[in-house]
């Protein structure tokens, strides 16, 4: 019963990390749900992408090239190379959740995200004993992320155009990364990681298929 307490508290510890962090998450949904029935995707399927893909940067590009008549390939591959920041995540949190039993770290690859990444390595870096307590953590980060994400891009899709453009939700995705950043710079170390990564970001943004963002992120 102790060992159950204290996953207990490690998802509630988890949860509380990530909760301030999904009032930026539901604009950014609704925008996905919105300009995917603007581009003319079935609600079905564009409710499905939420829980299939489960990445708003790599959804809203693929809606946008969806919308333009672009190769299937072409979509693909900007999802693709997108969402392959989240080989550096898995990476990072390896050491962490490695003696996870096989069924726990898929499930761990499929829920991770930018926040639920950046708020579990900045827990881990005090660490934390016992393979359960690491998982209850992950997992509390992670999964209300999750069901944020599915929610708000349910309404999103079910709202469409009715959503007016005054209330200007384009603002929640920056926001939302800038969430992320400021807490993980630290030292010199990180400032001028973040520096270089966003100098090249900015530089590289012309790049196709979304390639700055790989590249920032070598740099």
């Amino acid at each position: 019963m102790a060992g159950q307490s204290k996953s207990s508290s490690f998802f509630r510890e988890g949860v509380a990390s990530i909760a301030p962090i999904l009032i930026g998450i539901v604009p950014f949904g609704l925008i996905y749900g919105v300009a995917a029935v603007e581009a003319g995707i079935d609600p079905v399927p564009a409710i499905a992408m939420s829980s299939i893909v489960f990445a708003g940067a790599a959804q809203l590009a693929m809606v946008d090239l969806i919308g333009g008549d672009a190769a299937r390939v072409v979509i693909v591959a900007t999802a693709l190379v997108i969402n392959a920041r989240m080989l550096m995540y898995s990476a990072a949190l390896t050491p962490h959740l490695r003696d996870l039993s096989f069924a726990d770290r898929l499930l761990a690859g499929y829920l991770i995200s930018d926040q639920a990444f950046a708020v579990t390595a900045v827990r881990f870096t005090d660490p934390i004993e016992g393979r359960r307590l690491r998982r209850a953590f992950y997992l509390g980060s992670a999964a209300p992320l999750w069901v944020t994400w599915q929610i708000s891009t349910i309404v999103g899709v079910v709202l469409g155009a009715s959503i007016p453009d005054e209330w200007s939700l384009e603002f929640a995705i920056p926001m939302v990364f800038l969430a992320l950043l400021v807490p993980a710079i630290k030292d010199r170390g990180t400032r001028v990681a973040a520096a270089v990564s966003g100098v090249v970001a900015v530089i590289a943004a012309p790049l196709a298929f979304n390639a700055g963002l790989i590249a920032a992120a070598f740099a």
